[in-house]
């Protein structure tokens, strides 16, 4: 192996790492948060007044699902720009419902609501674990929060036999409130057990120093135990939970930390992009723009900031699918392992315009990273990210790349094994970049 695909292959194991170890957005935070914390960034408080030093490596996290880091730079030189790189925790999945007690046939249920677009068809006959937040009473009536994984399969969803539905393969649909509750335990006739007496137990396992005496409530969804991995006669391709939108998370998060810090720049990972990122923790919220003032510290000096600056919003773009070819734009058909993918919507579902796609293009070329375009059929409706959203909150320019993937919102994803880097080397290259405007 040269020294190229050993770096390519160190990125890939520290990507597959992270998908591992992030099961919700919770912990995907938890896991940017402590690589920041070891890259000598300072955790700031929102609640206190910032005192930010010339040179300074920063990052602030909201609802524990969001996060930005930034670097001032030298000199405090914002009115030449700011580089900023955006993506999202969040993906498609089953969320456990507040009161999701359901016992039938001797088994105990939990009722999931549908977070997302997410395809059903392939939650169904996998081992599923469950991760997220918890609040809770601790003795001495302190109020607690803590994360939680049980990491282990305690979950299935099992399909209905094909002898017990003859037509299963040609016309069965799912029915999202009675057909996708997860099975977790096999009960017994006096059993009083419910999900909260289970999750207590669990909490207490995972935290034995707390005293807990009761589960308040929670953010928790299910998720695949089986790990990410390589897939391909000569492992071409990534296989894995969440790489909508992981992989950009990792990416932009490595770009951050491999840049020279020279230049002011910034990176936000929001929460809620799958359903809309109208919270106050989503790209539709305040945080974005509440960093950016507090960085800039006067308004005048905000809209110089924003006036020179370039946001790269990155997101998963669909790779064309050798069994469905005609869903795709022929001469917009982005292939696996041939380079990031700039998104083109001219009704603005993609915030990309010629000035940011020229940019892109030239920051590749200098890195001889090999580049794709996607371009929705036009008579099929477009998805959107939080690149347009994001420049309408900022006025920031804006363009939207990303990965190429394959079976994007389902509970597994393809990608492949050369792209994730192949983004990763042009941000960095835009990171460092001396004049972006």
């Amino acid at each position: 192996m040269n020294s190229a695909s050993e770096t390519v292959s160190s990125f890939n194991e520290g990507l597959k790492r992270f998908l591992d170890q992030s099961a919700s957005p919770y912990h995907a935070v938890r896991k940017v948060s402590e690589a920041l914390s070891e890259a000598g960034f300072i955790l700031l408080d929102e609640k206190a007044e910032w005192d930010l030093e010339e040179g300074g490596k920063y990052f602030v996290v909201r609802g524990g699902s969001s996060i930005a880091a930034f670097t001032v730079g030298e000199k405090f030189q914002l009115e030449r720009g700011i580089r900023l790189l955006g993506a999202h925790t969040d993906s498609p999945v089953l969320a456990v419902k507040p009161q999701p007690d359901v016992k039938k046939e001797g088994l105990l249920q939990i009722g999931v609501e549908v977070y997302g677009g997410a395809l059903l068809n392939p939650w169904f006959d996998r081992d599923l674990s469950i991760a997220g937040r918890v609040s809770f009473l601790e003795e001495g009536k302190v109020l607690g929060s803590s994360l939680i994984n049980f990491s282990e399969p305690i979950a299935f969803i099992p399909s209905l036999a094909i002898h017990l539905d003859r037509d299963a393969n040609k016309n069965r649909s799912v029915n999202s409130q009675k057909h996708i509750l997860p099975i977790v335990m096999h009960l017994t006739d006096d059993s009083s057990l419910d999900f909260k007496t289970l999750l207590k137990r669990q909490l207490e396992r995972q935290h034995s120093s707390k005293k807990i005496d009761r589960i308040l409530d929670y953010d928790l969804v299910l998720y695949d135990t089986q790990k990410a991995s390589y897939v391909g006669l000569e492992s071409e391709f990534i296989a894995s939970a969440r790489l909508d939108n992981l992989l950009s998370c990792y990416s932009c998060l490595q770009a951050m930390l491999a840049s020279d810090f020279q230049y002011p720049s910034l990176f936000i990972f929001n929460d809620h992009e799958e359903v809309g990122s109208a919270s106050n923790i989503g790209a539709q919220g305040p945080f974005l723009k509440d960093v950016l003032r507090r960085i800039c510290r006067t308004e005048e000096a905000f809209i110089r900031a924003a006036q020179g600056s370039v946001l790269i919003s990155t997101d998963n773009a669909h790779a064309i699918h050798p069994n469905f070819a005609d869903r795709h734009d022929i001469n917009h058909s982005p292939r696996l392992n041939a380079g990031p993918v700039i998104k083109v919507n001219s009704n603005q579902r993609y915030a990309t315009n010629s000035e940011t796609a020229g940019l892109f293009r030239m920051l590749a070329h200098a890195v001889d990273v090999p580049v794709q375009t996607f371009v929705m059929r036009s008579d099929m409706g477009c998805g959107s990210t939080i690149g347009p959203i994001s420049a309408a909150e900022t006025g920031i320019a804006t363009l939207d790349i990303g990965v190429p993937t394959l079976g994007m919102h389902s509970i597994r994803e393809l990608a492949g094994y050369k792209d994730a880097h192949a983004l990763f080397q042009v941000l960095k290259v835009f990171l460092d970049l001396k004049d972006i405007r």
